[in-house]
């Protein structure tokens, strides 16, 4: 995230270099957002929820067909980002090492404004997780924001063991699982695979929690702004499907 202030509702949230080139005002209840105006490298930036989707789906089939262009990764475009990031899309994923957004959608600096945390948990708030997602939205413009499981997550199978056995997990491992937790309660009854079925109910899960997110992200979902969507990545093939 870059430098900002978050005040009071007497004042804004200042973009970095907002002052010097020429700015907009983003209003929120009393509050205020001040931006950057876009440069005419931005003007290809996806103009609708819809469209940012469809731009990161097909960044992901080209990482698939080893077909990846590795868009805007040139010293160029790192000097041009510095100044301020646009960013198309927020991604919430796992810290899984494996699950590098700005790799398997075969996107570029500035791209992705991207929340990694063990799970793709939404929860507990303190981790910062749900307010980082919602500067992606009202102060640098993403319409997208999709919460990104992955095969074979190990914080997934750690709720389970919790769900199934009552384990504890030491220090705060255990408020991840614990977070996990409600997603697993909600499958174990389902036929077939009980990982595979979890992850998919922790995404939804975690969709379900943003779009009922009140002040900010419920108004821009309700108001067409914002997509919040569910995904799947699967490390083998490396393909992502939408889930929810």
């Amino acid at each position: 995230m870059q430098d900002s202030k978050f005040i009071s509702r007497r004042n804004f949230v200042r973009v970095s270099g907002a002052a010097a080139i020429g700015a907009s005002f983003i209003k929120f209840g009393d509050d205020l957002l001040l931006v950057r105006e876009a440069s005419a490298e931005q003007a290809s930036k996806p103009k609708t929820p819809v469209e940012a989707l469809k731009k990161l789906m097909e960044g992901n089939r080209r990482f698939v067909d080893s077909l990846k262009k590795s868009p805007r990764r040139t010293v160029e475009v790192r000097k041009e980002v510095a100044q301020e990031q646009t960013p198309f899309a927020a991604i919430l994923a796992c810290a899984d090492s494996r699950v590098a957004p700005e790799i398997i959608f075969d996107q570029g600096i500035g791209d992705l404004f991207v929340v990694r945390v063990a799970g793709n948990v939404v929860n507990p708030s303190n981790y910062g997780v749900l307010g980082s997602l919602e500067f992606g939205v009202l102060a640098l413009g993403a319409s997208v924001i999709m919460v990104l499981g992955h095969s074979r997550c190990g914080a997934v199978a750690g709720a389970i063991e919790g769900v199934q056995k009552g384990t504890e997990f030491p220090g705060s491992i255990n408020n991840i699982v614990n977070t996990i937790g409600p997603a697993v309660e909600a499958v174990k009854d389902e036929p077939g695979d009980l990982l595979d079925n979890s992850i998919v109910s922790n995404v939804k899960l975690g969709v379900d929690k943003l779009k009922g997110s009140v002040p900010v992200l419920a108004d821009k979902v309700r108001e067409g702004k914002v997509k919040i969507v569910g995904a799947n990545y699967d490390l083998f093939t490396g393909e992502v499907k939408i889930v929810t």
